[in-house]
């Protein structure tokens, strides 16, 4: 096997952490939380433009980190792991930080969702 292009465990590892590594995408994994969000809720959380959360959502699908569904026009992402977020909080705790639980309720009330997260009126702007 050839090592040079095959990325070794550490390497693998060490990809995932820089994936996840912006504060954005670890806002974004836990404001997903052990469920789901959809993207307007997403968006109302962080206060993130629709399409700089696109991209950071998008790194994340492509290291299949999260993975998201289609229902109708509304996109809702979820954590591939949840473990993940036990790694998130760990390292917040090795900083001696306490990091917010962030994951959304199932009565999302973002201003795009208006409380209705499984009405056809969910997310009108995903």
């Amino acid at each position: 096997m050839n090592t040079t292009t095959t990325p070794t465990n550490l390497e693998k590892v060490s990809n995932l952490l820089q994936v996840i590594s912006p504060a954005a995408r670890l806002e974004i994994l836990l404001g997903i939380g052990t469920g789901e969000a959809c993207v307007c809720h997403l968006e109302g959380m962080f206060s993130l433009r629709q399409a700089t959360l696109s991209q950071h959502l998008m790194a994340l699908r492509e290291a299949g980190v999260v993975t998201d569904r289609r229902e109708g026009r509304y996109v809702f992402y979820r954590l591939c792991d949840p473990a993940l977020l036990g790694l998130v909080r760990q390292a917040a705790q090795l900083q001696g930080l306490v990091l917010p639980s962030l994951a959304p309720s199932p009565d999302c009330d973002c201003p795009n969702c208006c409380g209705q997260r499984n009405s056809p009126a969910v997310c009108s702007s995903c």
